[in-house]
């Protein structure tokens, strides 16, 4: 499958309309009030490889009382003193995993996501310089880890399911790459940045199928 440069992504990134989370995703946090969330963020660091770009992911620490050992991207709650979300992931980006904030070049975002666990999470894309340093923080990542982007964004990898939890239904995504399993609230962003961002073959089949619808 042919890598995602720097500049696709960037291309459709800032040029496209964000991609949205799926309708049953947003329907099982739809009763919950929004002044009741608590505001996180969460750090989508893109590494430019000679192969393309990848994917900065953690897999959280085992003793954690929530989330023990799931992959997620670097990051926390809202602090009264990051002053803004994007401060917020690269303030945990660095604390988790030993980013350094003035190396990271921010691109933009994600629209916020609700979690069942009352938080409103907003995804902050950046590029991370290929030269980082890992420091991670013991008490809460037990592993970093790449994802080339290209299989982060392929839709084929990404599967989901119906469950019923109780009397409601609830569509759980997920992916799987080497010995990761990704799910949860990445896998909600993964599929959310799917919509958006087209991998080099999907993106030239699109200018040709708005090509023909123009015509």
């Amino acid at each position: 499958m042919t890598p995602l440069t720097r500049n696709d992504f960037l291309k459709q990134f800032l040029l496209t309309t964000p991609g949205q989370y799926h309708p049953e995703t947003r329907a099982r946090v739809a009763h919950l009030k929004q002044d009741s969330l608590r505001q996180a963020s969460v750090l989508i660091g893109l590494v430019e490889r000679p192969r393309g770009l990848n994917v900065i992911l953690t897999k959280r620490a085992e003793h954690l009382k929530h989330h023990p050992g799931q992959v997620s991207f670097p990051g926390g709650k809202y602090e009264h003193y990051d002053t803004s979300l994007v401060n917020t992931a690269l303030r945990e980006a660095q604390e988790e995993i030993g980013l350094n904030p003035n190396d990271i070049h921010i691109v933009g975002q994600l629209p916020s996501l609700a979690t069942v666990s009352q938080f409103e999470v907003t995804p902050v894309v950046g590029f991370v310089p290929p030269s980082y340093q890992i420091q991670t923080d013991p008490n809460e990542v037990a592993e970093v880890f790449e994802v080339p982007a290209h299989v982060l964004l392929d839709k084929n990898q990404l599967i989901s399911q119906m469950f019923t939890i109780g009397h409601h239904k609830h569509r759980i995504f997920g992916l799987t790459y080497q010995h990761h399993l990704i799910w949860g609230m990445t896998a909600q962003i993964v599929q959310a940045l799917q919509n958006q961002i087209f991998l080099p073959h999907e993106y030239h089949q699109r200018q040709i199928d708005q090509h023909k619808h123009n015509i």
